[in-house]
């Protein structure tokens, strides 16, 4: 019998709470029909259910002189994660499992991450610079990600080699994490469309969304916040502009809250 799947998340600090966590792993439980394991990286673990295994946010290792941790993420590439092993599925805690998760795992390779890109509409004046619009081009979302544990130590080991070139030279860890990973030949993307952005792809645009409702695309399996509006205040009631009426969120809120 085959191990377990790893699903992961990461809390830390007071932006989001154990009742996150908890309704994140209600949605994997609804929609991964595979023996898994839902793990949690925390530094606080009051308040979590039972089902959501509790452990310590793994050290990023920085040298003496660096204590910058927002970068934390990268501590997930550990050789060494916290005794585990095999096939992970990377979730954040602001996004909403809408659909079957289980082809996250069967689909062949190695590393697979959301291309950022496909979150967002066009953005013409960025091929003023050619160069630096194929690279933002190239950057995986790190909210929803497949890896196997310890395989890509690689990244964070260009990153604890000089972590002040890293953050001068990139400005999010996301970015220095794909051009490591599209270095050794390890970059790939989920099927555009498996990852879907709430603004941009569930809402109509413009004025029409006057008119109708958000809904889901078809084929969508998991529903990001990419920008604004951000999840809590999606569901806050907040997030509505003159040019956008965020509409009858009915089925987002059943999907994020049934137990």
């Amino acid at each position: 019998m085959s191990d377990p799947l790893l699903i992961l998340t990461m809390k830390w600090g007071t932006l989001y709470s154990s009742a996150d966590v908890n309704r994140l792993a209600a949605q994997v439980r609804r929609h991964l029909d595979r023996p898994h394991r839902f793990i949690c990286f925390t530094d606080d673990a009051a308040g979590l259910e039972e089902g959501v295994e509790a452990m310590p946010l793994p050290e990023l290792g920085l040298p003496q002189g660096h204590s910058d941790t927002r970068w934390r993420k990268l501590s997930l590439f550990r050789r060494d994660l916290g005794g585990l092993s095999g096939t992970a599925l990377f979730l954040d805690l602001d996004l909403v499992v809408v659909d079957d998760l289980v082809p996250f795992f069967d689909l062949p390779g190695d590393f697979f991450i959301i291309r950022d890109d496909d979150l967002f509409r066009a953005k013409p004046l960025r091929r003023v610079n050619p160069g630096r619009d194929r690279f933002l081009h190239s950057v995986g979302n790190s909210s929803v990600f497949r890896y196997r544990v310890g395989a890509h130590a690689y990244v964070l080991d260009a990153y604890l080699a000089d972590p002040a070139a890293a953050t001068a030279g990139y400005e999010i860890s996301q970015q220095f994490q794909s051009a490591q990973l599209a270095k050794a030949g390890h970059l790939h993307y989920w099927p555009k469309g498996w990852c879907v952005s709430f603004k941009n792809d569930c809402v109509p645009r413009h004025l029409a969304s006057y008119l109708r409702d958000p809904s889901l695309p078809a084929g969508a399996k998991i529903v990001l916040f990419a920008g604004a509006p951000k999840m809590e205040d999606v569901f806050a009631g907040r997030g509505h502009k003159w040019y956008r009426r965020i509409g009858d969120i009915g089925w987002l809120r059943r999907a994020w809250q049934q137990p």
